[in-house]
């Protein structure tokens, strides 16, 4: 006789943690804000357009809004120690800021859209852990988790840039996280294949949703690796393929 299979739902408890979410505004950065909020953590979001963040701000009256273009390292120089003199520090840093770009050959592609995709998916996660690795530094250490893409393991073509600013966060966790160990920072990403959120079913209304990631799930993965149950993990790229 087969016994039903039960599932329970992990908590964390992240009370005395400060966490910092980048583009919080998405369908994956709304549910981690949610997730750790619920976890009972001081969250912030950064944001760029103004209308998502009244709709996350109704969502999650809890999160600390911060207007922040991540592209520009003026920004950070100025934001950053201002969130440091507010909170004290930032133990976690949750990178979602990205974009993609695909459906084109590489002889199609122009270099405005190759520049984009280097600059949404790579500079941007080196400069917020440019400038957030030393508040960890100078603290408890901390958590760093960037999402990265089954892409950037392997492409099946027409996603060069994507793929390739893909390719290079996981080799950029990987070097981050062999330097900053000795300071009790761990710097990971995760692999998703396709989220299961509303533009994705706009954009895809003929595809199986079912095989499609959901955002919960990829966000206890996210939140594991934040936790202390995941101190042992650095320097990894995790597999979150869904069923696709």
């Amino acid at each position: 006789m087969m016994s039903d299979t039960l599932t329970m739902d992990v908590t964390y408890d992240f009370s005395k943690k400060v966490v910092f979410i980048t583009g919080g505004t998405g369908a994956l950065g709304r549910m981690l804000v949610k997730k750790f909020i619920d976890s009972g953590a001081v969250t912030i979001s950064s944001f760029h357009n103004e209308k998502e963040a009244e709709k996350l701000k109704i969502e999650n009256p809890k999160v600390k809004l911060i207007e922040l273009d991540m592209l520009k390292e003026e920004q950070l120089l100025k934001t950053i120690p201002q969130l440091v003199r507010e909170f004290g520090t930032i133990d976690i840093l949750v990178n979602v800021l990205g974009g993609y770009l695909g459906g084109k050959s590489i002889i199609d592609l122009n270099e405005t859209e190759w520049d984009s995709m280097m600059n949404l998916n790579l500079k941007s996660a080196f400069l917020i852990s440019k400038h957030l690795i030393p508040v960890m530094k100078s603290g408890n250490g901390g958590n760093i988790v960037h999402i990265s893409s089954r892409t950037g393991v392997k492409s099946e073509g027409g996603d060069s840039a994507y793929a390739a600013s893909k390719a290079g966060l996981i080799r950029f966790v990987e070097s981050a996280a062999q330097e900053f160990k000795e300071f009790n920072i761990n710097i990971n990403c995760v692999l998703p294949t396709i989220i299961d959120t509303e533009a994705n079913r706009k954009a895809m209304p003929n595809a199986d949703f079912s095989k499609w990631l959901s955002t919960d799930d990829l966000t206890n993965v996210i939140l594991f690796l934040c936790s202390s149950g995941g101190r042992v993990i650095n320097g990894s790229a995790i597999p979150t393929y869904g069923l696709s």
